[in-house]
């Protein structure tokens, strides 16, 4: 090759560079949080997921301590929040407020009342000019504080990983309006599987690998459009699981008579407030003597570690199942359930439990790569969120202490 020749491959290589690396400046940033519902922070080390595994490598993980109680809608709403449960106002996955509605508030509510005592950051975001999308997450279909995000869509379990994350991709697209900062993609089946299956299962475990899967055409997808390098990916979850061995059930109308207490909620936490009357008679069958794989509390006496008890919304009586132990009902066993007679999972047990950590991991150009941060509470993903998409959050629990030891 003469020299000639080869100064001028060498020049139109570097126009190419110049020209890459000018594209990748035109892009914009974006920050994507990813919920995979139930991954317990040590399943990223069981080999089944090498996305993730190798977005951790490139970034930083943790495990992450969810808020209480460790169930799905609270810490997905602590997570977009920063305010915990008590603070935030969804205080379990059912609950009541008569000032809001004379239905319990279960998974399909969608009253605005319910999601107004904080504000998601997608909210936030929009209202600082910064375009916002959710691909599914709690709340995300009810108009909040008289927002929304631009982009969302009706939560449909049977919706697979891959079109999920084409409508992602499909919504970083589209020319209609300014580029979006901010999105949300949610993935539910490890979740459902440790339910049904247990953490231990192969069940999890291929539901791990699908989620990996799509995470995998996530990466390739950001890639194909020059933006992998400018966006942050952040992957969480709401909580992890334990084994729930089929026998460990305590029947609660063996405790009380169940005509004597508004229930609540049962499982891992059970709440519940004494029907007008009945105080002494119920608060003498919780609260007198230590009960069986449980410990209850009067609303205003649970231990101060799991920052609840305040919110109007608690009931005036709450229990924590010893893990791997759930309430039920006699009622509620007399029902046909695809869990009946076989050991699964479940979750809602002590925080502190290390079955119960979440995963954590951030990749992108705000944070450095090869960082091992340790145990931290979820709430400290909302600062963290406003701090690399460039919103002025508002006012959380949550801090960047731990966290910020991964920024750049």
């Amino acid at each position: 090759m003469t020299l000639r020749r080869l100064l001028s491959l060498l020049f139109f290589a570097g126009l190419m560079l110049a020209g890459s690396a000018q594209a990748r400046e035109k892009a914009p940033h974006l920050t994507i949080l990813v919920s995979i519902d139930g991954f317990r922070a040590d399943y990223l080390d069981r080999g089944d997921t090498p996305v993730m595994k190798a977005l951790a490598e490139g970034g930083a993980r943790a495990a992450m301590r969810p808020s209480f109680p460790s169930v799905t809608f609270p810490n997905h709403y602590t997570l977009i929040t920063g305010k915990r449960p008590d603070r935030n106002g969804i205080v379990g996955n059912t609950m009541l407020d008569p000032s809001v509605s004379a239905e319990k508030f279960t998974m399909r509510s969608l009253e605005p009342g319910w999601w107004s005592q904080a504000k998601p950051f997608w909210v936030t975001a929009q209202r600082q000019g910064k375009r916002a999308a959710a691909m599914f997450w709690p709340g995300s279909e009810v108009e909040i504080d008289g927002v929304r995000p631009s982009r969302w869509v009706k939560f449909d379990a049977t919706m697979s990983g891959e079109a999920r994350v084409d409508q992602v991709l499909a919504w970083l697209d589209s020319a209609d309006g300014p580029p979006i900062a901010f999105s949300t993609l949610y993935f539910d089946i490890v979740d459902t599987q440790g339910h049904h299956y247990g953490p231990e299962s192969a069940e999890v475990r291929a539901a791990a690998a699908s989620v990996d899967a799509a995470l995998g055409r996530l990466v390739e997808g950001l890639k194909a459009r020059g933006r992998f390098e400018t966006t942050d990916i952040v992957i969480v979850a709401d909580h992890g699981m334990a084994p729930l061995p089929a026998a460990n059930r305590v029947v609660l109308d063996d405790i009380v008579d169940l005509e004597k207490v508004q229930l609540v909620a049962a499982g891992a936490v059970t709440m519940f407030s004494p029907k007008p009357g009945e105080r002494k008679t119920v608060e003498k069958a919780f609260l007198s003597k230590p009960l069986p794989h449980m410990t209850c509390w009067k609303k205003g006496n649970i231990p101060a570690r799991f920052h609840y008890g305040r919110n109007p919304r608690v009931p005036a009586i709450v229990c924590l199942s010893e893990t791997g132990w759930y309430t039920t009902t006699l009622a509620a066993k007399a029902k046909p359930s695809q869990w009946d007679g076989k050991d699964g999972g479940a979750h809602g047990f002590d925080p502190y439990d290390p079955l119960m950590r979440a995963v954590f991991i951030a990749r992108g150009p705000s944070f450095k790569a090869g960082v091992a941060l340790p145990v931290f509470d979820n709430v400290d993903v909302y600062p963290l969120l406003a701090k690399i998409t460039g919103v002025k959050p508002e006012a959380s629990d949550g801090s960047l202490k731990i966290v910020e030891r991964a920024l750049k």
